[in-house]
């Protein structure tokens, strides 16, 4: 038992005094950046997933599109006081006092994580009820319900359960592929070359290994 209290108490969020973040960013995915090598986590926003398809359409796709036209090459201004359990800062990120977070959700891009947060339900109720993106063709999968899928799919036929794929790409830079990821299917891992697999994010992240960019 105690030992699953201290693991409950490492996944929760760590606080951390107020962090400001400015400066020019990478799309890893709709609701995740990069900034100055700092991986930036949107708050209380689920964007659907990199590889994730909605009634046929890729969602992920145009969420994380969505985001890199947004910001348009301009200076993304990022604030938080925590951080998850893979190290990254969760933040509200603006541009131009924009928030991106809401302006996905406002667009059917994204939907209010209704696990941690309540304050985007409100725009999200907006988006469906206008057919907004994803929701003109009906109710979508939610984002954490396709995760789970493809974890558990993925972890059915991976080394001791392990799904994520650690790559090193022809550059040599190590970044790793989850099974929601868009490029998963067509990573292959050549231990011998110092591929690996790791079991979670946080392993990877530790390990030297970063998620692809859009």
């Amino acid at each position: 038992m105690t030992h699953l209290i201290f693991l409950c108490l490492a996944l929760l969020p760590t606080l951390v005094s107020a962090e400001t973040i400015e400066g020019r960013a990478r799309v890893v995915d709709g609701d995740t950046l990069e900034i100055h090598g700092e991986v930036i986590r949107l708050l209380d926003v689920d964007a659907f997933e990199s590889a994730q398809t909605c009634t046929g359409q890729p969602c992920g796709k145009w969420a994380a599109d969505f985001v890199g036209r947004m910001i348009g090459g301009r200076d993304v201004d990022c604030m938080g006081e925590e951080r998850d359990a893979y190290g990254r800062l969760l933040a509200h990120c603006f541009i131009d006092k924009e928030d991106i977070g809401g302006a996905l959700v406002a667009n059917g891009l994204g939907v209010a994580y209704r696990k941690y947060s309540t304050s985007y339900v409100p725009i999200e109720d907006q988006a469906r009820a206008a057919k907004r993106g994803v929701w003109a063709q009906g109710t979508p999968q939610m984002p954490w319900d396709y995760r789970a899928q493809r974890w558990n799919t993925a972890a059915q036929t991976t080394p001791e359960n392990c799904p994520i794929k650690g790559n090193i790409n022809s550059k040599g830079e190590r970044i790793y592929h989850t099974p929601y990821s868009r490029s998963y299917a067509a990573t292959r891992i050549t231990t011998s070359k110092g591929e690996r697999w790791f079991c979670s994010e946080a392993e990877a992240l530790s390990a030297g290994w970063r998620a692809p960019y859009q």
